[in-house]
């Protein structure tokens, strides 16, 4: 957007491998020793051919930059005007990053390592076909190969945005520093919204039979009973949870109390000690069983297995039935929409806002059309303001079968940003603006306090971030 200068840079770009940062490096000639604060732990024996810069304990070798290459390549993104230069500052800037998240004493455990490497490189065969090819393109001699490369980048990168979430985690915006930044962005540059629209549910769920739940219930007391018998909690995980965001990876979830889980999830997991195993519970999405593997302070690491009870054809109809009953009292004018959300709707998320939705990227009530998920913009695109949809049938991630009425109860035109109407997105940009400036601020502090040198021709890059410290 115009109204941002180049110091009010996107915030996400700031967790993007070509992100640009707001710091100031100095470069140092290989002839020169400089001591500072923090010195790296280096063998002598260590080769040093191929270092190009060091940050802390951190080696930066030329080969990186090309791993570099590769890996934005292996995300499906151009690497056509990216400058061996600009690589190796923003690797410097990341390594800045993940050392003082060492000296914080910041912990990725490796089990988390691994399911964020198997996740890309399933991203990476699904694009390139097998895995022999994703080999190949990364021109190593075999998978282990590839994945003891790829889990120290991998490691890298997360301890570098637990250490940018930790320095921006406590920033705060008030009111009236909304309204300075508002009133900071000349007339000119105000930015265009574009067409947005409010929108609200009624959800019904089927009615599961009684027999359908013990037999849950039963399967899981006999995971759980093998598991205490010594069976592989990981492998019952992977076999048997219906839980899309874990089962690859064993059921294996990090959590905090602030960790936005669901509340019988979280009850059930922070009275449990380590090795423990609970007993089969109930939530929303079906049951569970968690095993407590580590307890670290406020944080644990877990694992579960979610299943849910099968709905029959017969459950199904009968939702239907249902929710076709409220559309046509609804429609009689026996009752309003948000009236019937509150009182009759299955979804406790939206049924005390009269079936409203929050957008989960802005945290407002609105959704630009550009910007909506595809399933959502898919129900909602053909409906007028006011109008309300067929009954829906529709399964979520977890593969559970609900049935839904949608109705677009406001819809806005694209339009020049307003302070009244717009506050929510205002308040997220002078936000972000905020957070950049302390990141900022951080950086610049750490730098001093920091081992730092730039070798060989590398000394005469035009660092976009002005690496030069004075």
């Amino acid at each position: 957007m115009k109204f941002l200068s180049n110091a009010r840079v996107s915030f996400a770009a700031l967790f993007l491998l070509l992100g640009l940062s707001m710091n100031a490096q100095e470069i140092i000639p290989i002839s020169e020793t400089v001591m500072d604060t923090v010195k790296p732990q280096f063998s002598k024996r260590q080769k040093v051919d191929g270092i190009v810069s060091t940050v802390g304990d951190y080696m930066i070798l030329d080969s990186d930059i090309d791993k570099a290459y590769l890996e934005i390549s292996g995300q499906g993104n151009s690497v056509k005007d990216i400058t061996r230069c600009q690589l190796l500052g923003k690797l410097m800037e990341d390594k800045l990053y993940a050392h003082h998240a060492i000296q914080d004493s910041i912990v990725v455990t490796d089990e988390q390592v691994k399911d964020r490497m198997g996740r890309q490189i399933d991203y990476m065969v699904q694009q390139l076909g097998t895995m022999d090819k994703v080999v190949h393109y990364f021109k190593k001699e075999s998978e282990d190969e590839l994945r003891t490369d790829l889990f120290e980048v991998i490691k890298t990168n997360a301890l570098t945005e637990e250490m940018q979430r930790k320095i921006v985690d406590e920033v705060e915006i008030t009111p009236e520093e909304v309204r300075t930044f508002f009133r900071s962005i000349p007339k000119d540059d105000l930015p265009i919204f574009g067409a947005e629209v409010e929108v609200a549910q009624i959800v019904i769920q089927p009615k599961v039979s009684e027999e359908e739940r013990q037999k849950v219930i039963a399967q899981l007391n006999q995971i759980r009973d093998e598991v205490l018998a010594g069976a592989s909690f990981y492998t019952k995980a992977v076999l048997y949870s219906q839980d899309p965001g874990s089962r690859s990876s064993g059921g294996f979830y990090k959590m905090t109390r602030k960790t936005p889980f669901i509340k019988e999830f979280k009850d059930v997991a922070f009275t449990l000690g380590e090795g423990e195993i609970s007993m089969p519970f109930e939530t929303d999405f079906g049951y569970h069983i968690i095993l407590v593997e580590k307890i670290r302070g406020q944080e644990v690491d877990l694992r579960h297995i979610l299943i849910s009870p099968k709905v029959t054809s017969e459950d199904l109809a009968d939702a239907r039935i249902k929710i076709q009953l409220i559309k046509t009292r609804i429609e009689a004018g026996e009752i309003t929409f948000a009236e019937a959300a509150r009182t009759l709707s299955d979804e406790k998320e939206t049924k005390a806002n009269g079936g409203v939705l929050i957008n989960p990227n802005t945290q407002d009530t609105r959704f630009e059309l550009t910007k909506m998920d595809p399933e959502l913009y898919s129900q909602i695109s053909s409906l007028k303001q006011d109008e309300i949809s067929s009954p829906i049938l529709d399964e979520d991630r977890s593969q559970r079968k609900s049935f839904k009425l949608i109705k677009v109860t406001n819809r806005t035109e694209e339009h020049k940003v307003d302070y009244a109407n717009d506050y929510v997105k205002i308040k997220n940009l002078a936000l972000k603006e905020k957070q950049i400036k302390v990141i900022g601020e951080w950086s610049e502090a750490k730098i001093k306090e920091t081992y730092i040198k730039i070798n060989g021709t590398y000394q005469n890059c035009d660092f976009a971030n002005n690496w030069v410290k004075k």
